[in-house]
């Protein structure tokens, strides 16, 4: 059995590129906590796309960059869409050919075929980390082209060679109904926990402050929660939503905040990062997630790690937030959330932060979850 393991991630987009949002926390997370095991030799292959326009780019400074705890992120320039490189694909077959195990995140996108491919040509194997791509809802889009790039890649799958990543039991479900050649396993994200958060005041003057932070497109609910604002029609409860997203949503969504009345009581704040973000979760009383659908919703996370309480839609896998007492988990229509945030609002907001935060520390440390994910590269490396 294998026990030093190098292991490549290939990602369409990698971190500081936080446009795009969970997916990008997540591998990032990972690869940190990968790095510090000892048997883990790791580098990242990926473009340096960060938004949707072509000039929007990491700004690269070398070529490898070493990240810190010690591994080499291969940034390739995008020439095309969201991620087609050519010096991506010129890399490509070196750097698999280099690695022991090959970790491939995303399905829709120009690094996905020629991985399948190079990997099934050179015998390497291979986890897949679908990131909720291949999940539906009743406004997916491209629904025949995403048949057909499912079809391909089911053919360049070799069963005993590739391993489909998911972080949750509905997002296993769907995964592998389209992509039946690959073996399952569930293993979830992790977050970090800040040991030291700045002192927070909640709601202040009485002023209840409700925040939405993520990608704004339709499939994450977001109208339901504006409608739910008016539905609640409470002057003493604000809502700010935090992200990015294409130009005709974000107008579509102002417009809506127009109509109903709430210019003086819901913002759209733009992306927020780094200091930005930690500022955002430490005024805010009640984070909301209101998505028809999500594998695992980094979001819900991040906001317990930082003692924000939860509202959390069906149609993502926090059932549990009821079960420690730190959120609410139910249906995203506007009159299901006005009445959630209701609820929320009359309990101890101070003790359900307290516990949700406990409750990311106890189980979803990125080093559990980086010491799982060893493992099942090792098993596949050995039985491939």
């Amino acid at each position: 059995m294998l026990r030093h393991l190098k292991v490549l991630q290939i990602s369409p987009a990698f971190y500081p590129a936080t446009y795009w949002g969970g997916p990008i926390y997540s591998l990032y997370g990972l690869c940190n906590a990968l790095a510090q095991i000892s048997e883990v030799e790791l580098r990242v292959l990926t473009t340096d796309t960060a938004g949707p326009r072509v000039s929007d780019s990491v700004k690269v400074t070398g070529s490898p960059m070493i990240y810190q705890p010690g591994y080499e992120v291969y940034f390739c320039h995008r020439q095309l869409g969201a991620s087609f490189s050519a010096d991506m694909l010129k890399r490509l077959r070196s750097l698999i050919r280099w690695a022991d195990v090959v970790h491939l995140t995303g399905v829709y996108s120009a690094p996905t075929v020629p991985t399948l491919l190079l990997c099934r040509i050179l015998g390497r194997p291979l986890v897949w980390s679908p990131r909720g791509a291949l999940q539906r809802w009743e406004q997916s889009t491209n629904r025949l082209s995403k048949k057909v790039w499912e079809l391909i890649c089911n053919s360049l799958i070799k069963p005993e060679q590739c391993l489909l990543h998911v972080t949750s039991e509905g997002e296993a479900g769907e995964s592998s109904a389209r992509i039946p050649r690959a073996s399952v396993v569930i293993i979830r994200n992790g977050t970090e926990v800040p040991s030291d958060l700045p002192e927070r005041q909640w709601r202040p003057t009485g002023h209840l402050r409700i925040t939405y932070m993520g990608r704004l497109h339709p499939i994450k609910g977001i109208e339901n929660l504006i409608e739910a604002m008016k539905v609640l029609g409470d002057d003493t409860v604000s809502l700010k939503l935090f992200g990015d997203g294409d130009r005709e949503y974000s107008l579509r969504l102002r417009n809506l905040v127009d109509r109903c009345g709430l210019g003086h009581w819901v913002a759209l704040e733009g992306h927020v990062s780094g200091k930005a973000k930690l500022k955002s979760f430490m005024e805010t009383d009640i984070c909301v997630v209101p998505s028809f659908s999500e594998n695992f919703a980094m979001v819900v996370a991040e906001a317990l790690a930082h003692g924000v309480p939860v509202i959390a839609s069906k149609g993502t896998p926090w059932r549990d937030l009821e079960k420690h007492e730190c959120g609410l988990w139910v249906d995203n229509s506007p009159e299901a959330l006005s009445q959630a945030i209701k609820r929320l609002s009359a309990c101890s907001l101070d003790k359900m932060g307290l516990r949700g935060r406990n409750w990311m520390k106890d189980h979803y440390s990125w080093e559990k979850v980086a010491a799982e994910m060893f493992l099942a590269y090792r098993r596949l490396a050995s039985e491939a």
